[in-house]
């Protein structure tokens, strides 16, 4: 059954419409987009769904994944009153009253395909999903950056992430067979070609089964680090900091964490130079890696589980592979050849086998187009 018509059952009449927004695959450019740096994602066709229809006095939010509806009212919630999944939901309707434009309560119905806690960004999915439908049913003329502003507020103030606005803007520039380039300062977007097919290539996302958390302190603790970091260097963010200058940090944390930023920098710009520029992508196979060991050795945001899927990835022939997402769990991707693929994903498999891990769940990530109607 369609997602329309399980909200038509549960609601006694059909959905205004049915909005959808990928999940989204960083390519590389990790930790970058909170010090005003450069990132690389895709947006995923692997997709959340929101059927939608204004209502009046309270807003109820169901998901195929929940057993118990989350209620609030649009013109009154606040931070902290609503938790949980739903708390994506209701910061959405949240930041577009904080700016000042109009809100309506709304009946949804949520479900998808975008895995939960694998650093696919779900909760920007989620988000802009909400987002898109809320901005056409209240009638509110914003562009996509725009939409992605709102969303990444939600996420920040309501929800308490404090993440940077790679996923939202991945989520809403997407465009299939392309890389969404972002400078995180301007908001400049430069759609990237990355066709691969066409070079007879994969990119597969190893889901490593061990979800990762953005709000339990980490994440906080190495954004705090780089804002130290680029304030003992006298620049406005680590966007601004060289090599030279981050080598002469004291702080041996401290230059761990700014070398990672620094070179992630410099690695993104080196895989858009290639691509754009007509490249065969196998050529962003050892960027791909070099960025894997900048995250484990210098930000220290990896473990057992990611290490050992990029290490055996690349053992049974992958080109490049690299931990995405913010960290501490999640997924792995590896640019494969499209013949050597499963050969891949079972030896990444096996290895957990012999070390009686659970085994990670493994598929294709495909550039996909962005937020819109379903």
């Amino acid at each position: 059954m369609s997602v329309a018509a399980r909200f038509a059952e549960i609601h006694r009449r059909p959905p205004a419409g049915v909005w959808a927004a990928p999940g989204r695959v960083n390519l590389i450019g990790e930790h970058t987009d909170y010090n005003d740096g450069f990132v690389l994602p895709l947006a995923l066709d692997r997709r959340t769904l929101v059927a939608a229809a204004p209502t009046e006095g309270l807003t109820t939010v169901r998901s195929s994944r929940e057993a118990e509806p989350v209620t609030f009212t649009a013109a009154t919630v606040v931070p902290g009153a609503v938790t949980g999944w739903a708390a994506y939901v209701a910061g959405v309707l949240w930041a577009f009253r904080e700016a000042g434009l109009p809100v309506v309560d709304l009946d949804l119905l949520v479900e998808g395909d975008v895995p939960v806690g694998a650093g696919l960004s779900s909760s920007a999915s989620l988000e802009c999903a909400v987002a898109v439908a809320l901005s056409e049913l209240a009638h509110v003329g914003l562009d996509l950056t725009e939409v992605a502003h709102l969303a990444r507020r939600a996420e920040n103030e309501f929800v308490g992430a404090p993440t940077g606005g790679m996923d939202q803007m991945a989520a809403m520039h997407g465009v299939a067979d392309r890389l969404v380039f972002l400078d995180t300062r301007t908001d400049h977007v430069e759609l990237i070609p990355f066709a691969l097919a066409a070079h007879d290539l994969r990119l597969l996302v190893i889901d490593t089964r061990a979800p990762h958390r953005l709000v339990d302190g980490q994440y906080g603790e190495r954004r705090s680090d780089c804002a130290k970091a680029a304030d003992l260097l006298g620049v406005p963010a680590l966007r601004d900091a060289t090599l030279a200058g981050v080598e002469t940090l004291a702080d041996e944390r401290l230059r761990r964490r700014a070398r990672h930023v620094v070179t992630e920098d410099e690695r993104v710009l080196e895989v858009v130079g290639l691509l754009r520029g007509g490249a065969d992508p196998r050529a962003t196979g050892p960027l791909l890696s070099a960025s894997h060991a900048s995250m484990r050795d210098d930000f220290e945001i990896t473990v057992p589980h990611v290490d050992v899927a990029a290490t055996v990835a690349e053992e049974a022939g992958a080109h490049g592979a690299r931990m995405t997402g913010g960290g501490f769990g999640g997924c792995v991707i590896a640019l494969v050849d499209a013949g050597s693929g499963d050969r891949v994903a079972g030896a990444v498999t096996a290895a957990y086998a012999e070390r009686g891990w659970d085994a990670p769940v493994v598929f294709d990530a495909v550039a996909a187009d962005g937020a819109g109607r379903a």
